[in-house]
């Protein structure tokens, strides 16, 4: 099967996404129906990767996309287009006036395809489908319960980019398709591993330092990675996608918001909140700042920014479920509230010199911005991390602050990362992004020593706690290195394969 992916993968060039290929094709393969729900941040490659390594099997595929603000009648008549087209030739259909009516149509077309004719049907970007009243979940748990479920041929992929959709509406129906989905598959991001390979593969050579720059811009959004062009620096090519008024990520911002939910103003205004505090906010604050009437609906909106891959949610080391916090999640939709709003009508008047990006990139506003987000790129390769410091697999990754109240007379200490090992010990690892090898002098080393006795003290822990550096571009041995680091880890660490293949 390795070798008959390998070869779909020269064809259609389809980057990364091991797991989800095996997955696909396992499911194709079974001798049953089969209902899979797809879904992932917009832009991640959903729609690329079903069509592309389906398209390779041999199957009959019925594909068809919802219409963003489309009404019902468009919808419908976008779903009688395709059954012609897929179906009978590009024949013209009339189209029906409801769903229980088209998916008959559908039915009868799947009837009259050959008895040994694999079907997929690839219902994309479904929440656009679901138009008010219309009634399409009902149509849908009618023809799967009743007639699709019990021939064997079918494999149904329902994909959105709304998450919280798909999460609500059909993997967790609580109606007629309740536990009728068979596999998911949440498409995330590329790592910084399929990020290198993506772009090898249109004969881009960037340096890993180069390609995290990139990242800590874009994210590993594969859309966006696909704007990157030959022979263009990082700085250069940030330059030419943010700031210039043709830029294709200048007005990207509003654009995925109002793609994702009906009424965006909510939601960026939660994402504006939460970008102002790059160590994130915790949920009481945050929701008393929001100003929103209600408090469960606040609640509710941050669980679908979540769930659509803007933020994350965190729980600080030894609080067990208490003091849960906020943290931006998604590198472009930080970059641009910091780095682009403030310059729109600069860039709207085509008053922003090309360069302008370049002399930003050496002021120290973005040096410790860099800083900052290299840390939240190294929580997303904790695989990486671990597999190079030699952590088992159940140590649990977490991160850990201290902040006094005003009347006590100790310091406040923060942990980046720290790994509590099943050995009894904890890694505590430090994160630190710099341009040469890193150094650690004897004012430096004092305060690592002073942030593990606090986190001893406050934690109460009694298990050994070993230091770790994670860096960008090594550790320079010093005497202060040689006597306090345990383990350390580089960018370069970042970039391995996590499956190890």
């Amino acid at each position: 099967m390795k070798k008959n992916i390998e070869k779909m993968d020269s064809q259609k060039k389809i980057i990364g996404r091991v797991r989800e290929k095996e997955l696909l094709k396992d499911l194709f393969d079974s001798r049953k129906a089969e209902f899979i729900a797809v879904y992932g941040r917009r832009r991640v490659g959903k729609t690329y990767l079903i069509k592309n390594f389906i398209d390779s099997l041999p199957s009959t595929f019925f594909h068809v996309t919802g219409l963003q603000k489309g009404s019902l009648k468009e919808q419908l008549t976008e779903f009688a287009k395709q059954i012609g087209a897929t179906f009978y030739q590009g024949a013209s259909l009339v189209a029906r006036s409801g769903w229980i009516d088209a998916f008959e149509d559908l039915t009868q077309a799947i009837n009259n395809t050959p008895k040994d004719k694999k079907i997929v049907l690839f219902f994309d970007e479904f929440p656009w489908m679901a138009t008010p009243r219309s009634k399409l979940i009902t149509a849908l748990e009618l023809y799967w319960n009743r007639y699709w479920v019990f021939d064997d041929r079918i494999k149904l992929i329902i994909c959105g980019s709304s998450t919280s959709w798909i999460i609500e509406n059909i993997i967790n129906n609580k109606g007629g398709l309740h536990n009728r989905v068979t596999r998911t598959i949440h498409l995330k991001p590329f790592s910084l591993y399929e990020t290198e390979n993506f772009l090898k593969e249109y004969k881009i050579h960037l340096t890993k330092r180069q390609i995290l720059d990139l990242y800590i811009v874009l994210g590993g959004v594969p859309l966006y990675w696909s704007y990157i062009r030959k022979g263009r620096s990082a700085q250069q090519s940030i330059d030419e996608l943010c700031f210039q008024s043709d830029g294709p990520l200048v007005k990207e911002f509003q654009r995925l918001f109002e793609s994702l939910f009906e009424d965006a103003k909510p939601y960026m205004d939660l994402i504006r909140i939460i970008a102002k505090y790059r160590y994130g906010i915790g949920q009481a604050e945050l929701i008393s700042k929001a100003n929103l009437p209600d408090g469960g609906t606040t609640v509710r909106r941050l669980h679908q920014l979540e769930e659509a891959g803007f933020i994350t949610s965190l729980v600080p080391y030894g609080k067990k479920g208490k003091g849960i916090y906020y943290v931006i999640d998604d590198e472009y939709s930080l970059f641009y509230l910091y780095w682009i709003e403030p310059n729109l009508k600069l860039i709207a008047k085509k008053t922003m010199n090309e360069g302008f990006w370049s002399a930003q990139a050496n002021q120290p506003a973005w040096k410790i911005w860099a800083a900052l987000s290299f840390e939240s790129i190294c929580y997303k390769h904790i695989d990486q991390i671990r597999k190079t410091l030699k952590i088992d697999p159940g140590a649990v990754a977490a991160t850990w602050r201290f902040n006094p109240k005003s009347d006590e007379a100790t310091e406040g200490a923060q942990i980046d990362l720290l790994f509590d090992r099943l050995d009894g010990a904890i890694s505590l690892c430090e994160i630190k992004c710099s341009d040469k090898q890193f150094a650690i002098d004897k004012s430096y080393a004092q305060e690592l020593v002073r942030k593990m006795e606090v986190f001893q003290k406050q934690t109460k822990t009694k298990k050994q706690l070993l230091l770790c550096m994670i860096t960008t571009m090594g550790l320079k041995p010093t005497m202060y290195s040689e006597e306090i680091v345990t383990n350390q880890a580089t960018l370069e660490d970042l970039f391995k394969n996590p499956s190890g293949a």
